[in-house]
């Protein structure tokens, strides 16, 4: 049982707690704006050229006007949070006198974040308050588990993603109206046929491509069997050739399986469901991959031999076989309530979402649910203000945004012990270390042994509280 709040008030200075390599609160303040500044736009930078470069094409001026303007924007968001953090906590210190258990933290990290998010582009502040809810929702479970309030679930994560992806697909198959980047994924997900707005309009031109298509191989048979014949003398090629004829009379064969009369889909639901489940395999492998290469680069180019250990790997496998499951069993619960009930119903996504959902076993990451939901929670709720059953507050993503950066930073200084570790190790980045390097000792006098749980997360993330500052 942990530790419970035995003070609310703690005497201690600026320098006792805020900056104890710093005898000056404006010079510790300068400090960790100037470092935070570097850091992020060595961040943004990065990011947003990436992002300008994989869209596969040459940028024009326009285009890299835009990109550099995001990046000082970004750059002075994330800078700004970092800068005005330190400087409210020493303000609220000076005005009230000492700190208490929320202005050690929580208060000047919700202003800092209100003053930071106001310079960042509006189209972006969403993005942010559902990136730092996410973590902030598990941190406030682990916070409450940690003080017994509740009792951890069993494979709960799982059950939070089936809700939520219920009511993504629920939404995917019935509403017309798809401005939300998550139905792009879900697209990606469960195929363009089960969004019966893009199949009424692709379907004509599905028709006629079939006959376009009918047409070029009867006038290119001939052309084909006098291909064939010209290579059939020589040995690998006749052998690639007689595969490729296999593997095509195989998939000829399966795209001319039964399909119910009620199914979008144009070809056989074994194809359908086969082809999709396939897709997703091939598509969470090479991104499972690509990461993984990318975050070991630097290890690769000192040691090349690492390159079998890192792709050989059960772990990777997990993802796509979760993206392949999902998919394959969405399709083909699908195609089974469309068989059962003689037609096609938007309601058919519930209990094809809720069995899919048991894919995510295999692979049951937080993160992910905890996207899925809050996704979940913000259509639900722009969906009911678009119907006038609950108002429209328009400064709900602002806010958001500030209360859950206010309690990151609070798990941080407080209890870092209840912070994700890799949300640690990104304060750590941008602070130059300073969010470790800040005392401790002080908030013991809360009693909730933050100096002692601090040692351990630093241990834990390979991290330390060692640095010399020269301002």
């Amino acid at each position: 049982m942990p530790a419970k709040l035995s003070k609310f008030n703690i005497a201690a200075s600026c320098k006792d707690y805020v900056h104890p390599w710093q005898d000056s609160c404006i010079s510790a303040t300068a400090g960790l704006g100037l470092h935070a500044l570097q850091e992020s736009f060595r961040i943004y930078a990065t990011v947003y050229f990436i992002t300008l470069l994989l869209k596969g094409k040459v940028p024009s001026k326009k285009d890299i006007k835009i990109t550099l303007k995001s990046i000082l924007q970004s750059t002075a968001f994330l800078s700004c949070s970092a800068f005005t953090f330190s400087m409210f906590i020493c303000t609220l210190r000076r005005i009230l006198g000492d700190f208490n258990v929320l202005t050690v933290s929580f208060i000047p990290s919700f202003l800092s974040s209100f003053a930071a998010i106001i310079l960042e582009r509006p189209s972006r502040r969403p993005l942010l308050s559902l990136y730092v809810s996410n973590i902030a929702t598990e941190t406030l479970f682990r916070m409450a588990v940690w003080r017994g309030y509740i009792s951890p679930i069993s494979y709960g994560q799982v059950y939070i993603f089936a809700m939520s992806m219920t009511v993504l697909l629920y939404y995917y198959r019935s509403k017309e109206i798809k401005q939300d980047s998550v139905f792009r994924i879900i697209r990606i997900l469960v195929g363009q046929y089960e969004d019966e707005k893009f199949f009424r309009e692709k379907q004509q031109l599905e028709i006629n491509q079939i006959e376009m298509n009918d047409e070029l191989k009867k006038s290119s048979s001939n052309e084909n069997i006098k291909k064939i014949s010209r290579v059939q003398n020589h040995g690998f090629f006749s052998i690639l050739m007689k595969a490729l004829n296999v593997y095509k009379c195989l998939i000829e064969k399966i795209k001319s399986q039964s399909k119910h009369i009620s199914c979008p889909h144009s070809n056989s639901c074994v194809h359908y469901i086969l082809t999709g489940s396939m897709k997703l395999f091939s598509y969470g492998l090479g991104a499972q991959l690509a990461l993984k290469l990318v975050f070991k680069l630097g290890q690769l180019m000192r040691r090349p031999k690492l390159l079998k250990n890192i792709v050989f790997k059960r772990e990777n496998l997990k993802l796509p076989i979760f993206l392949s499951g999902f998919s394959g069993i969405f399709r083909l619960m699908s195609c089974l309530l469309r068989r059962s009930f003689g037609y096609d119903s938007p309601s058919h996504a519930i209990p094809a979402a809720l069995i899919a959902s048991i894919s995510f076993v295999i692979y049951p990451d937080i993160t992910a649910a905890l996207y899925v939901m809050w996704k979940a929670l913000q259509i639900l709720w722009n969906d009911g203000v678009e119907k006038g059953k609950v108002p429209e507050v328009k400064w709900f993503a602002i806010f958001l945004y500030c209360f859950s950066t206010a309690v990151l930073f609070h798990a941080a200084i407080v209890e870092p012990q209840n912070l994700r570790s890799s949300y640690w190790k990104f304060l750590i980045n941008i602070s130059g270390g300073r969010i470790a390097a800040m005392s401790r000792l002080p908030l013991d006098e809360f009693g909730l042994e933050t100096s002692q749980f601090l040692q351990q997360v630093l241990k834990k993330t390979n991290t330390t509280d060692k640095y010399n500052y020269s301002f």
